[in-house]
């Protein structure tokens, strides 16, 4: 194994604990991550915030491995994100979502960056849509629009 998949590890392993102080061991000051749905979040500390978000939302959160790669500086994760609504989940308008109690099997895919042992970008992809028909969250369809 080597650096990149180590530190992606351990960012998963802190991620899915809520773990803001392993969080801040795996991400460089000045990293960026890309998200579906808050887009570009520069700096650690934005990142440590956005993660921390769904360690409050989601307090259960265990993560469940479907391929896990490495190719030089480079780790990617492809999984789910199997966890229970039980907290304030923060919406990419801005606004919270009160908890649903709804459990979720949400896939994830993230692709990691590392140099100098901390991650300096990662990429996060998942279904928005999905999750939050999952939880409830979508508005009811429109009979005039079927």
């Amino acid at each position: 194994m080597g650096e990149a998949r180590e530190v992606l590890d351990r960012m998963t392993a802190a991620t899915m604990s809520n773990d803001t102080a392993a969080l801040e061991a795996c991400y460089a000051e000045d990293a960026v991550a890309v998200t579906p749905d808050r887009g570009e979040i520069t700096g650690r500390e934005a990142i440590i915030s956005f993660l921390s978000q769904w360690g409050q939302a989601f307090p259960d959160s265990a993560f469940e491995y479907l391929e896990r790669y490495e190719a030089g500086n480079v780790a990617i994760d492809e999984g789910f994100i199997n966890a229970t609504n039980t907290g304030q989940l923060q919406m990419p308008t801005g606004e919270s979502a009160p908890p649903t109690g709804r459990p979720v099997r949400h896939r994830v895919c993230g692709v990691a960056r590392v140099e100098n042992g901390l991650i300096t970008s990662h990429h996060f992809y998942w279904d928005q849509l999905d999750l939050l028909d999952q939880l409830g969250l979508l508005p009811a369809p429109d009979p005039k629009t079927l």
